[in-house]
């Protein structure tokens, strides 16, 4: 999958991203709502460069398309017509909108392919992470103590 938006490319990891990678994930307080997190390189090349097959579980890049630098990354995981999506952008990209734009365009690209309904579970900490849901949409389906399970439907 890759997708073209104005100031992101979102395509599949390649080699060169993973010391990128790496210093945003393991920022262990940046990511203390992500579970991806504090792996070695070699696990995290196992993770990223594997087949690109959304029923197990795919990790996307975001792309500056000036510059080039990894801004952050989507994961999806496809069951039936529903799709799970997560996300992460990095410390020093956050609050710029690469995550609105990112999202938005997977979201448009999934529902293309006949994706009905996309799902995200995340942290009723995670306030920013929230923000972004309810902006695209989603909606509160259930909550587990701490985590809301939002949904949108396409």
């Amino acid at each position: 999958m890759e997708i073209n938006t104005q100031r992101c490319l979102i395509r599949r990891f390649q080699e060169s991203d993973l010391t990128s990678f790496m210093a945003y994930h393991n920022d262990l307080e940046w990511m203390r709502y992500q579970g991806l997190k504090g792996l070695t390189k070699q696990a995290y090349a196992a993770i990223l460069l594997g087949d690109e097959d959304l029923t197990k579980g795919v990790q996307l890049a975001i792309i500056s398309r000036e510059t080039g630098a990894l801004l952050g990354d989507i994961y999806l995981k496809q069951a039936d017509d529903s799709c799970w999506l997560g996300y992460s952008i990095r410390r020093t990209e956050a609050r710029h909108g690469y995550a609105f734009e990112a999202v938005s365009a997977v979201i448009r690209r999934l529902k293309e392919q006949g994706i009905t309904t996309i799902k995200a579970e995340v942290a009723r900490a995670n306030v920013p992470s929230l923000g972004l849901l309810k902006k695209l949409n989603f909606i509160d389906q259930a909550s587990t103590g701490t985590e809301l399970l939002l949904t949108l439907r396409l």
